[in-house]
């Protein structure tokens, strides 16, 4: 049931843009137990179809810049090869703390860019 629920939000999260993995990985972690190597492994194979949708949509809406995209596209393989290269060599519980890390360099940020938004402007 969780798996079902963790994979429709994250589907939804991803198709608006925004990262639906981190939600996945999260949910896999913390409320199914898996191991972070195998929950961010789970959460790129997911990755796959979830994006081909997402683009189909935003080629149909004629919503992709494609000079920006290209370039961005070849150098976030590059760097999702390096990447998962990387996670392979890194013991679970530091991969554990780079995301717990990065998850709260998000938090911080989307938290003062609600603050500037909504709270200094008023």
């Amino acid at each position: 049931m969780i798996e079902g629920i963790a994979g429709v939000v994250s589907g939804i999260i991803s198709g608006m843009g925004m990262g639906g993995g981190t939600i996945l990985i999260t949910i896999l972690v913390c409320f199914l137990s898996v191991d972070q190597k195998v929950a961010q492994a789970v959460n790129l194979v997911f990755f796959i179809p979830t994006s081909i949708v997402a683009t189909i949509v935003n080629i149909k809406n004629k919503q992709i810049v494609w000079k920006l995209a290209i370039p961005i596209a070849i150098l976030g393989s590059i760097g999702a090869f390096l990447g998962a290269f990387i996670a392979t060599k890194i013991d679970v519980k530091m991969l554990r703390k780079m995301f717990a890390i990065f998850l709260l360099v998000i938090a911080i940020f989307e938290s003062y860019s609600w603050y500037k938004k909504y709270i200094k402007k008023a």
